[in-house]
């Protein structure tokens, strides 16, 4: 089937290309990809692109295509015929010398992401049942082997071997079936840092990094069986941490111009969606939401979020976007890079989150190979790992007088940004519950417009100002800092009298005290004074109290403040 047939489901989550295919999903192709590395020929090539940006996909396709099939059948699920998944594709139409290559090579392949768990006995546990698996779907070679190959053959197979009688694995299946099919093997592995970034983050790095490290270079390195390998990952690792002495190695990041349409959706193919599913009139919709990724010269959409969203406005074209990539990722990168920012007291930093944020950009040296390990090494260090990771793109690039790339980086889309956004508030609320806020709330009970001014400028130059400072940001700031004041209650943006107050602070017993607060803000500080002026004078005009006065409170026991705000500077007057 083409995609131009009348009705095609939306691969939500699909992963594998064969099901993409046998199973009539709409399919973008990208099979060209197969063209390329037969052109280009490295005998280990490396692409790092961030999650959820079609790498499995990719991956299960040049194993579909590649993999000697013919005997693995028997024993497998996969198709005896994995050429006929090819006929209307691009890789088809590129020629037979290509297509010749089908189905040519035995093929190991891995995918790591189920070596994501909590410690290094259970991850490894799942990277040992992975590469046992790769045995038993090749033991069709099992009778051909030596007696002493067929013990070690069975004790790799049964998943009782410790990390060390594992490191060799890999090298010794691509022996017994380069021996068996007379030809070199092509080993593919998907997601291989997951088992590194796990365990960076929960405590096993040095454990996970030293079997990994020869795991690889025993299958990567000195494995003279090895026709060609392909790798793919969120991040590079320096070749001194896992790929050391490997000179064979390929490494194609998002900088790289070469294969850079292959991973995320171009606009053409975007285009072409939209036609289909008749959404035409919500791309520029989509394109703030998921698109502005740069990797090479290809601007990208995130394909999980666009093929999401395409789904959702296929059944309702009313549907809001969402951040649907968000809640695939843990987003650790962003919690640590606020947390070591509050830790060292980095108004640097906290600076560059707020021009991100605004929709500014911010300029960084590019480090490519930086270990997992050197992560809180520098805040620079973090802003690389969000390049890497997809939480911020590249507009432009320059080099410095050293011959370092220096990249102008910028959140991508809304989605990213409401991740940011999202954050930051969760860090904010942390902040504020760990903080005595007493002398704060005792001063707006009281009336002292200079104390409560005096403590809400220090929150503010502490603070990261993720809305931009326009209005929206300082009513949720002080939105915020009320909710901790015990006995009352903080209202927002509710309708009272003529209009809609800014915020009420009301305690729950109407015979104690009501607050009401109008907040204004200008980007000129002479303005300040005649703005609280003006707000005061709206409360009053607009009768914010009136709801209160229809509940009980008394009219003495209300107290008005009016606040202007000025870039991380403001100004409270009261009204009693």
């Amino acid at each position: 089937m083409s995609n131009t047939d009348s009705r095609r489901p939306l691969p939500i989550g699909v992963e594998f290309f064969h099901d993409m295919i046998e199973r009539g999903y709409y399919y973008i192709d990208k099979t060209l990809l197969i063209k390329d590395i037969i052109d280009n020929m490295a005998q280990v090539t490396l692409f790092t692109r961030p999650r959820r940006f079609g790498k499995t996909l990719n991956m299960t396709m040049l194993k579909c295509f590649f993999e000697d099939t013919s005997i693995l059948h028997k024993t497998s699920y996969e198709s005896e015929n994995t050429r006929q998944l090819f006929d209307n594709l691009n890789i088809a139409s590129a020629g037979e010398e290509y297509m010749s290559e089908q189905g040519k090579y035995p093929v190991i392949f891995l995918t790591l992401k189920s070596a994501k768990q909590p410690s290094f006995e259970s991850s490894f546990s799942a990277l040992r049942t992975l590469i046992a698996s790769e045995f038993s779907r090749h033991h069709y070679v099992f009778d051909s082997l030596s007696k002493k190959e067929k013990e070690m053959y069975d004790f790799l197979y049964s998943e009782k071997g410790s990390p060390n009688d594992y490191k060799v694995s890999l090298k010794f299946l691509s022996e017994c079936l380069y021996k068996y099919h007379n030809k070199k093997v092509v080993i593919i592995i998907d997601e291989y840092d997951v088992p590194l970034e796990t365990s960076y983050f929960t405590g096993f790095y040095q454990e996970m990094i030293a079997f990994i490290r020869s795991l690889f270079e025993s299958a990567l390195k000195t494995n003279i069986y090895l026709h060609f390998a392909i790798l793919t990952g969120c991040l590079r690792i320096s070749k001194e941490s896992i790929f050391t002495g490997l000179n064979n190695l390929n490494i194609v990041s998002i900088l790289a111009k070469k294969y850079d349409e292959y991973f995320g959706f171009t606009q053409k193919e975007v285009d072409e969606m939209f036609k289909f599913y008749k959404l035409e009139d919500k791309l520029e919709e989509a394109k703030r939401w998921y698109n502005g990724y740069l990797f090479g010269n290809a601007n990208v959409y995130n394909p999980w979020s666009i093929i999401k969203i395409t789904d959702e406005w296929d059944t309702d074209k009313k549907t809001l976007p969402i951040a649907f990539w968000a809640s695939t990722s843990s987003n650790a990168i962003v919690k640590s890079l606020i947390e070591k920012m509050d830790s060292e007291q980095n108004d640097t930093a906290k600076k560059e989150i707020e021009q991100l944020i605004s929709g500014k950009t911010i300029q960084k040296v590019i480090h490519e190979d930086i270990t997992y390990d050197e992560i809180d090494n520098s805040i620079d260090n973090i802003w690389n790992f969000m390049y890497f990771t997809g939480y911020l793109t590249k507009v432009s690039e320059s080099a410095d007088n050293k011959g370092r790339i220096i990249a102008e980086l910028k959140i991508p889309n809304i989605e990213v940004d409401l991740i940011f956004s999202d954050k930051i508030q969760l860090w904010f609320e942390k902040r504020i519950k760990a903080k005595d806020l007493k002398p704060f709330y005792e001063a707006i009970l009281n009336g002292d417009a200079e104390k409560f001014e005096e403590i809400l400028n220090d929150e503010l130059l502490d603070s990261i100002s993720y809305f931009d400072r326009a209005e929206s940001f300082y009513h949720g700031f002080l939105l915020g800092l009320l909710n901790g004041i015990k006995g009352f209650i903080p209202v927002s943006n509710r309708e009272n009298g003529n209009g809609r107050c800014d915020i009420i602070l009301k305690h729950i017993q109407f015979t104690n005290k009501a607050v009401i607060f109008e907040l204004k803000s200008t980007k000129n500080p002479v303005e300040m004074e005649a703005l609280c002026q003006s707000a005061l004078a709206q409360i009053d005009a607009q009768k914010y109290d009136s709801d209160l006065l229809k509940e009980g409170f008394k009219p003495e026991k209300i107290l008005k403040y009016g606040i202007a705000f000025c870039g991380k500077v403001c100004v409270v007057t009261c009204k009693k």
